[in-house]
């Protein structure tokens, strides 16, 4: 089948407009020039609606949502249940002087569901929590030192960057540790060479950067570094942020079988709504007590309520298992409709977050120029990031995916 080719002229009108009054027009990594738009010709960059599994651009054009808003649509876009909720919530009272209770039910239902969560201290951004973490870490252990993997991204602050960012100063980053991911003997001679000195390791579950196959760690991996932070009293901080809740509602160091001291969570939190939680071990309940840190928002009830709604729904689709399915079939199609044409299609990750590959091309350009292709014809796709996988999508969202995904590299091949 051939699909109509989308064009964008409302978008680019509306980006000329926005460059006059906003730096950069669009700021940050969904900007068009920071790598995960290109062509830029391809891409719509305003969006008018969303529903479901889909958005539409100022243009009238409809398209089926991987990137799912980088991941806060996990439901569906306006999803009834969490909507009714925040609504009801926002009835009654949101940002008030003393904080609402439904902000102690929201946090009783992480600590219930979150198999490493004791408590629950809720914010807006992952980089809140992800900062609030290693916060915790270098008061209760009064080290400096923190180890991240290679490939990390850990949020926008700047002990998160790398040194020749602009603004990043030397001070900033002077006590970062740097290991590659699944390499044990590497990170036990980090420690060594350290000793006494770590406070803590911050790690996403699994390896899901930008432009590389997104891979797990080897069986017994993760149990080898809960013992070695327990015999150096170092804390284990799991940027939960991308994964949480896809992988499994207890927390993605539940679904590898190892357990977390802090655990940071935000995306799918509250289907959009703005808030995010660190949840942690009662060991560290007096120490993050103890920090300095707030917001003028960050016990506003509203996403407080969503969240709750959003949790109970997760629960009661079963939504790891729905997400794996899904995203099983979707890829597997995906994979079946570059061999019809070629082509070889990399799939890695886990199917809920899975990252694409043309492993035709090592340069990625062939990648970046199938992927255009899919976005003009309706499914929204980025060249080298992860996608999401949200319930709202149907058998109907992936079929046509899958069509549209063939029809893609047609034109791919016919261009050859």
């Amino acid at each position: 089948m051939q699909f109509p080719i989308y064009e964008y002229p409302k978008s680019r009108e509306a980006f000329q407009r926005a460059l006059r009054v906003i730096p950069s027009g669009i700021y940050g990594h969904q900007g068009p020039s920071e790598g995960c738009y290109i062509p830029q010709s391809a891409f719509p960059l305003f969006s008018s609606y969303a529903k479901g599994a889909h958005f539409w651009d100022l243009d009238g054009n409809d398209f089926i949502d991987y990137m799912c808003g980088y991941g806060p649509n996990v439901l569906g876009y306006g999803d009834s249940d969490v909507d009714t909720a925040a609504l009801e919530q926002r009835k009654k009272e949101d940002c008030v002087t003393a904080p609402s209770s439904v902000m102690v039910d929201f946090a009783e239902l992480l600590v219930d569901t979150v198999a490493s969560a004791d408590w629950a201290f809720f914010a807006k951004n992952g980089s809140d929590v992800t900062t609030l973490a290693v916060l915790t870490a270098r008061a209760a252990t009064r080290r400096k030192k923190i180890i991240f993997f290679n490939g990390y991204y850990h949020g926008v602050h700047p002990w998160t960057q790398k040194l020749d960012y602009p603004g990043v100063l030397e001070e900033d980053v002077a006590n970062n540790l740097y290991v590659k991911f699944n390499d044990y003997p590497a990170l036990e001679k980090l420690f060594n060479e350290h000793r006494g000195e770590i406070a803590g390791i911050i790690t996403q579950p699994y390896a899901h950067g930008n432009f590389n196959d997104n891979y797990f760690a080897d069986a017994g991996y993760w149990q080898k570094i809960r013992k070695l932070c327990d015999e150096s009293g170092s804390v284990l901080i799991v940027d939960d942020v991308r994964c949480g809740f896809r992988l499994d509602l207890a927390g993605s160091d539940h679904y590898f079988g190892f357990q977390a001291d802090l655990i940071c969570f935000c995306k799918a939190l509250a289907n959009g709504y703005n808030v995010s939680a660190l949840c942690g071990r009662d060991s560290l309940r007096d120490v993050v007590s103890s920090l300095s840190y707030t917001g003028s928002y960050w016990m506003s009830a509203v996403p407080f309520a969503a969240g709750i709604a959003c949790i109970n729904k997760l629960k009661a689709l079963n939504a790891p298992k729905l997400f794996h399915e899904l995203g099983t079939k979707l890829t597997e199609g995906f994979k079946a409709a570059a061999a019809n044409n070629g082509f070889d299609l990399a799939v890695s990750g886990a199917p809920s977050l899975f990252y694409l590959r043309l492993a035709d091309d090592e340069s990625l350009m062939l990648h970046q120029q199938w992927v255009a292709e899919c976005v003009k014809r309706g499914i929204f796709l980025t060249s080298h990031h992860n996608h999401f996988i949200n319930a709202a999508l149907t058998e109907e969202d992936i079929n046509r995916s899958i069509e549209i995904a063939e029809d893609a590299f047609h034109a791919l091949k016919d261009a050859d």
